[in-house]
This record gives C-alpha cells, structure tokens and sequence, in this order.
C-alpha cells in the first residue's frame, strides 16, 4: 500500500506552538521535505526529533518530486514542512501534493501556527470573511493590476510582504484604495511582536525600521460594491486586460476575476473557455451572402 504524505504546520516564531500530534507525525515519519533544512534542523533538533530530511524548494521541486513520489508509491510516510506555517500557503510543495493525489496517495494536513489567523484576529477587522492574497507580485504593471483587485475586494484583505517592500506598498496601497483602516503585524509569536492599528497612512509614520516578514490585513472601502455577476465575454476580455497589460499570470489573473466576481476559480476558468470559443468563432454569414 501506498504511504501517507503529511502537510505539517510548523511554528511561526514560537517554538512551543506545535502540536503533539505535529511532533509524533515528524518523529514517524520515513523522511522530512522540508523547504530549508537549516531552518527546520533547529526546531528538530529543539524537539530530538532525529528524522531524516531532505531539501524541497522551488529551485529543486521539479527533480525532488519524483524521488519523493516514489518513496511514497513504496510505502514511506513522508512530512512536508515549510520554513513557518502551514506547507504551500506561499511556500513550495504544490506539485508534491498534486503528483501525490494523482498517483492515489494519501495526503492528510496536520494544521498549526497561521500568520494570517493570527494577524487577522488581532487587528480588530475580522469579521465573517475574508480573502487571503498571498504576496504582492514584484513587477509593477502587476503590482497595479493587483492593487486595483484589492481595491474592489468586498472582504477585508490579508497579504504578506517583504521587508524592504512595505513602505512602497503601503504607500501604493493608500493611493489605490484609499486611506482605509489596516493592521500590520511582524514578528507575529516572537518576543518583538508587533501588531500596528490604524489608517494607512498612519500606518506608514510608525513602522520604523522594517524588518522580518509582515503580514498586512486591510478593511474593505466603504464603497466597496458586492460582487457582480459574471458574463462569459466580459470575463474573457478581463481576462486579457490582467494578464496582456498587467502582466499577471494566467493563475493570479483567475484570482483575481474569481475575487470580483465571488465565484470558485473552475467557474471562472469554465467562463473564459465559453468567453474564448465565442471571440475566436466567426460570426454566421446571413442567408444569401457571399
């Protein structure tokens, strides 16, 4: 019989938030993916947990996925880790996963620390939903085209950011959405913990020296409309605007229309199959024509 592959989320600071059943899967387990094996060395060896690892990155998961995929396919339980949190929420190990499921191998989430629950409850905004969107992406005709799918956003927005580009974003984020009520948290479980309320551009006079991965939730604009109904041929050429002028790729694009329009992204991915045939179909001659 086939293995188990376990998604375990680690701590995102702390050291002490991690579950016994976490510890037990990482002691049991054949072999440890982790995404940096110095990183996870510390928390292992803070646990004795003396499991074998191995490297799965994004450099290195292309040729690392069939060696995984057979140990798996052998009977070996095998744990996926990230550096923090919960595996391929902004982290590697998709394809894992994928390849996983496809070949009828067990895949089981082992759930921890979240950076996202944690700066979302302690910012005073969470409400009964909301909409995670990952990192902001690095070139800007695509950060634009992101920040103007924000702005529309009904729900209130949790992103991570990088250190050396808060202030750019939050400064861009003022711009395009407007001086809204946001958090911004880092460090979130760490001694230094920090968890900033407050407008924007408030936001912007007290974050000091930036360092250590943020986590920023932002409060939908009062003007925010609910989500509109989605049309196969306006979908298509949204579709089109995000990726041809925004440089989004086809996956954040489809993130994006799902987002405005409130739908699963198979409903938006089945809008612009019907979207495309209709754009790409010649229009019927009329009886009697050439």
């Amino acid at each position: 019989m086939p293995g188990v592959l376990y998604l375990v989320a680690t701590p995102i600071g702390n050291l002490e938030d991690i579950t016994l059943r976490a510890l037990r899967v990482l002691r049991e387990a054949a072999v440890i993916a982790a995404e940096d094996t110095r990183r996870t060395a510390g928390l292992l060896a803070h646990y004795q947990v003396e499991t074998s690892m191995v490297s799965l990155h994004e450099h290195n998961e292309r040729d690392r996925v069939p060696q995984l995929l057979a140990r798996l396919r052998a009977g070996d339980a095998v744990a996926l880790v990230s550096d923090a949190g919960t595996p391929l929420v902004s982290d590697p190990g998709s394809a894992l996963v994928t390849a996983a499921l496809a070949a009828g191998v067990r895949v089981e989430s082992i759930p921890g620390a979240s950076a996202v629950l944690a700066a979302l409850v302690s910012s005073g905004l969470a409400g009964d939903a909301f909409t995670f969107l990952g990192f902001p992406p690095a070139k800007a005709s695509a950060r634009r085209a992101w920040l103007r799918a924000l702005a529309a956003e009904p729900r209130v927005v949790v992103f991570f950011e990088a250190p050396h580009r808060i202030v750019a974003t939050l400064e861009a984020l003022a711009e395009v959405c407007g001086d809204r009520e946001a958090a911004v948290g880092r460090e979130l479980t760490k001694r230094h913990e920090e968890v900033l309320t407050g407008r924007i551009r408030d936001l912007l006079g007290r974050i000091g020296d930036p360092r250590g991965e943020y986590t920023v939730v932002v409060s939908p604009g009062a003007d925010a409309a609910p989500p509109e109904p989605m049309d196969d041929d306006e979908a298509w050429a949204s579709f089109l605007d995000l990726t041809a002028r925004g440089g989004l790729g086809r996956r954040d694009a489809v993130a994006a229309l799902a987002r405005r329009y409130g739908v699963p992204a198979r409903e938006v991915y089945a809008a612009l199959e019907r979207g495309k045939r209709a754009a790409t179909t010649p229009a019927a001659r009329p009886p009697g024509g050439p």
